[in-house]
């Protein structure tokens, strides 16, 4: 309660799992006289649902790419006042203009980074260059995969040699059918559980997001992280403001606080996501800055894509998911 006894204003916000420091919320609170009301999701198509049928008030969501895309053509966002976003030039060019948002009208970057393999160099004698690895049967019940089906997917293309936003069913069959014979030798697919498994090691090779690999290599010195040579996911997560919004005013205050160096810096410290503000980066620990995990050059990205929208297509992948799930 305020002083004058009126409730004080909630902003809801809505983000995955690890990843803010919890100080920022508190940060914001004291300094704008409000309560955040915090929730997590484990996936883009979780958070999806939950604000594409209603009934919730979220404020602020940090989904990736090809979700924005998606909820931008459903008419899910609301367009964001740039000139209520003071912050929004301490972000890099890079970022900006992207093709999931490209007059930058719904989304302001939040972090941004790979998927690869993250690997116990103890556990594993050869290099680790290529997504075959994880077929090896060398390391059967060794193998943690995302229980995520669009970066299940993007591997197995990847190996193969097709984009991972293939529209060709025969591609995605032959994908298919290289997960239903991956699926004897993994260990588990997983969600945040994963990180302390490769950290107590239970298993010597993991998929995983590069943040969880810059924070989890600090972790265990055997640990070590790797973009396949063939390429792999490059993405992006923005802070959007859905349509289930009731304080867009106080949801573009809270994004403009979050694009304060200060402020970018603390978190990108905190969960070990690479910033895309260059303010904050330039305040970086130069060992963390110049860290090839973190911040991979563009020679070392040069294969990967973005993920894009699938539309109608997303049936077909949902479709081959659940029969590699279920398959015994």
């Amino acid at each position: 309660m305020t002083g004058c006894g009126e409730e004080k204003a909630q902003l809801y916000v809505y983000n995955w799992g690890d990843y803010i420091d919890e100080d920022v919320l508190d940060e914001f609170e004291e300094e704008y006289n409000v309560e955040v009301v915090y929730e997590t999701y484990p996936t883009n198509e979780e958070m999806y649902v939950k604000i594409n049928q209603g009934g919730t008030k979220y404020d602020v969501a940090i989904p990736s790419d090809y979700m924005i895309e998606k909820m931008i053509k459903e008419d899910l966002l609301h367009k964001i006042d740039m000139n209520n976003i003071e912050n929004y030039d301490n972000v890099a060019d890079r970022f900006k203009n992207l093709d999931f948002d490209p007059d930058n009208e719904y989304s302001v970057p939040y972090m941004w980074g790979t998927v690869g393999i993250l690997y116990n160099e103890k556990m594993v004698d050869e290099e680790v260059n290529s997504w075959n690895i994880l077929w090896d049967e060398e390391y059967d019940d060794e193998i943690l995969m995302l229980d995520s089906q669009r970066d299940s997917f993007a591997i197995a293309l990847k190996k193969l040699g097709y984009s991972i936003n293939t529209n060709n069913e025969e591609e995605l069959e032959e994908a298919k059918d290289e997960l239903i014979k991956q699926k004897d030798l993994v260990l588990a697919y997983v969600g945040d559980e994963g990180k302390d498994m490769m950290v107590r090691e239970e298993a010597a090779l993991s998929v995983a997001w590069s943040g969880d690999a810059t924070y989890l290599m600090e972790e265990n010195e055997n640990l070590n992280y790797v973009i396949p040579k063939k390429g792999s996911n490059l993405w992006y997560d923005n802070m959007v403001i859905p349509k289930t919004s009731e304080n867009k005013e106080l949801a573009e205050k809270f994004i403009d606080f979050m694009t304060r160096p200060d402020i970018a810096l603390k978190n990108t410290e905190y969960i070990g996501y690479s910033t895309p503000n260059k303010k904050a980066m330039e305040e970086l620990d130069e060992e963390l800055r110049n860290n090839s995990v973190a911040y991979p050059s563009e020679e070392e990205v040069i294969n990967s894509e973005v993920f894009l929208d699938p539309g109608e297509f997303l049936k077909v992948y949902d479709r081959l998911w659940t029969e590699v799930k279920a398959h015994q």
